[in-house]
């Protein structure tokens, strides 16, 4: 039965190496761990582990839209490699139910790597809206370009490095799978299978044990089907090898797996010990104050309905976190700072100094009410967003609100349908979804209210 890795690694500090009841040292070196019978380098036992994992590949492999047989030819090739590039990048992060679908609905829009290359990035971030890590997808449509205009597609882990976005890993991918290339690659998945058969038990977060996950990989790739080893590597990883409830039984390599043996001869280790589990760094806690700006024309029934009515949106730098992407005023205040009048502050002063909006003074303020919160885990930060809903009637030419702001170009008004199908982020769009319940919430206790005055006068 597997272990926690904290109550293992606390045991571990009293074995002796070597003993029977011992445990794991936390740095301990694979020669020093490897169990009776189990080969201690992988040189001499790829070949079998090679061949005993591409035969589980070929029978149990999951049928994956992207995984299908290049045809004969250069264009073949590149429209494979183009394939698993775009699958790669939406993996990274994402789980593969996910992106079946977003993979499908791209390469229909964009079957070739030429076609993306003369899409804009707000189609790409519109179609890519939901994956998250919005960079990824700035990425692709930078090397698209950058391979379009070079006019090939590049075919080695060493020329695939050089574009735009595209790192070791993925190189190592579209190399192999598309170019036959018999090169390695890491992620996840195969971090976790690697740690296990070698029993690993090094920080995988250090660039030491990253070497070394890579020189394994190398030594490990089948020579013949280079492609299809990186791709069971993976598979392996992502079904049966799993981060907490691996089933050693049905696995095609268990005989080669030291984490195994060792959890055999001694109940303190668990193959779950493998890879050593490091904390995740607590992320920053920052506070924002977001003021869904809707902009009224019309008659106060329509304004109330949400017809004719324009909403403010600003465009982020084009560096940074979600970096170019469309979103609603917003400005990160002090954990102090969070109450209304602060956060009314705050943001009044970046209406003006931004678009040019006084809300006292150029506009007539229809209705400004707090909506709720909303917190957003990214990678490392939690953000928490104070929502305000502020609608407006400006005085005069509404379309000259986001000519005359700072940086006319980040700005733009959008009506209700254009949101729906603007590419935001998941944060964007629960507040969004959030000050639209909130009007809805108003509408109907609106038109309740004559409802109730009426039933008081017929029984008087």
């Amino acid at each position: 039965m597997a272990k926690s890795p904290t109550a293992t690694t606390s045991r571990r500090s009293t074995r002796k190496p070597r003993a029977r009841s011992a445990a794991v040292p936390p740095s301990a070196d694979i020669e020093d761990l490897a169990p009776s019978g189990v080969l201690a380098g992988p040189t001499s036992a790829a070949p079998a582990l090679s061949s005993e994992l591409l035969r589980w590949y070929d029978a149990h492999r999951r049928d994956l839209p992207w995984r299908f047989s290049a045809a004969p030819g250069r264009e073949g090739r590149e429209k494979r490699a183009y394939a698993v590039w775009v699958s790669e990048v939406m993996l990274q992060q994402t789980r593969v139910p996910v992106v079946i679908d977003y993979y499908s609905r791209w390469m229909a829009r964009w079957p070739t790597v030429e076609t993306l290359a003369a899409a804009t990035q707000e189609e790409v971030n519109e179609m890519w809206a939901g994956l998250g890590y919005y960079r990824r997808a700035r990425f692709l449509l930078e090397g698209a370009k950058q391979i379009a205009e070079k006019g090939e597609f590049p075919s080695t882990a060493s020329t695939l490095r050089q574009v735009r976005g595209i790192g070791d890993y993925t190189a190592g991918a579209i190399a192999s799978i598309a170019f036959n290339e018999v090169t390695p690659l890491v992620d996840g998945n195969v971090v976790r299978v690697i740690s296990r058969l070698f029993a690993i038990a090094d920080n995988p977060k250090e660039s030491s044990t990253i070497k070394r996950f890579w020189e394994l990989a190398g030594q490990l790739v089948d020579p013949s089907r280079p492609g299809d080893f990186n791709q069971a590597m993976m598979e392996l990883g992502a079904t049966l090898c799993s981060k907490t409830k691996p089933d050693c039984s049905k696995c095609p390599v268990s005989s080669h797996c030291q984490a195994l043996a060792l959890s055999r001869e001694n109940p303190l280790v668990g193959v779950t010990d493998y890879p050593r589990v490091v904390p995740k760094a607590k992320p920053r806690r920052d506070f924002a104050a977001v003021c869904v700006v809707q902009i009224a024309q019309g008659l106060k029934e329509e304004m109330a309905e949400g017809k004719c009515n324009l909403f403010l949106l600003i465009k982020r730098p084009e560096e940074g976190l979600l970096a170019g992407l469309w979103e609603f005023p917003s400005v990160l205040v002090d954990e102090c700072k969070t109450d209304p009048l602060n956060r009314r502050k705050e943001m009044d002063r970046y209406l003006k100094q931004l678009v040019d909006i006084d809300v006292e003074q150029e506009s007539n303020l229809v209705l400004r009410e707090d909506v709720g919160q909303h917190v957003h885990i990214f990678s490392h930060i939690r953000l928490t967003m104070h929502v305000e809903l502020m609608v407006i009637k400006i005085k005069g030419d509404v379309g000259q609100v986001c000519n005359k702001g700072q940086g006319s170009t980040k700005l733009k008004l959008v009506d209700e349908s254009s949101i729906d199908s603007m590419g935001l982020t998941s944060g964007i769009r629960k507040v969004h979804n959030m000050v639209k319940a909130f009007k809805e919430k108003k509408l109907l206790e609106q038109s309740q209210m004559p409802t109730k005055k009426r039933s008081r006068r017929q029984k008087q």
